[in-house]
């Protein structure tokens, strides 16, 4: 019928071969390394050679940049999810564990998301963008248990990403690390003046 919009199996094909793509780009970061990425070894999983890989992204910066929206979004997504505790001390736990699991699950991922691994590449505004939506729902979480101060917002953040680098480069896949979490933000409570002095949130 007129005026019906048109089933575009093109588009809906290039969708899928773009998404196998980061799916494979993805297996060889976590295989190999991130930096270690190699077009070659991207285009030998989806079965194209590697200048086949330039119809579906410019360069392999353009992978990357790709790989970052594609796991700030994934990250979002899951912190929107939250149903946060009345509690200020419970909720900061909840935010940390959230992140901290989240990135000691997948190190090429944190990596990406986290570290200036790939000399070079700085993601584009687009990719960018769920990382700033991401630290602002982190933010409007903390102001809801009246953390405001950017230099709180810092400490919390700077402690988090300490203990994941500890974990991560320490006790890939214990949780050494992961057992001061609730410690650690106790202290912070405590250094901020929260209700609670180290007593269990719940």
């Amino acid at each position: 019928m007129l005026g019906e919009p048109i089933y575009d199996r093109q588009t809906e094909r290039r969708s899928a071969t773009t998404v196998e793509i980061l799916d494979a780009a993805w297996f060889v970061a976590r295989d190999k390394g991130l930096a270690d990425l190699t077009l070659r070894d991207v285009g030998a999983r989806v079965g194209m050679r590697a200048p086949s890989l330039y119809s579906y992204f410019s360069s392999k910066n353009a992978i990357y940049d790709a790989m970052f929206g594609q796991a700030w979004s994934e990250y979002l997504t899951l912190l929107e999810s939250l149903a946060m505790p009345r509690s200020p001390r419970a909720g900061l736990k909840k935010i940390a564990h959230t992140f901290f699991d989240f990135a000691v699950a997948d190190l090429a991922r944190h990596q990406l998301m986290n570290q200036r691994t790939i000399p070079g590449f700085v993601p584009t505004p687009e990719a960018y963008a769920p990382s700033v939506r991401a630290l602002e729902r982190t933010h409007a979480y903390l102001a809801g248990y009246g953390i405001t101060s950017l230099e709180h917002g810092d400490l919390y953040t700077a402690i988090i990403g300490g203990l994941i680098d500890a974990q991560q480069a320490n006790d890939p896949g214990g949780d050494r690390w992961a057992r001061l979490l609730d410690p650690a933000m106790d202290m912070f409570a405590d250094c901020i003046g929260l209700p609670g002095r180290g007593r269990r949130s719940t």
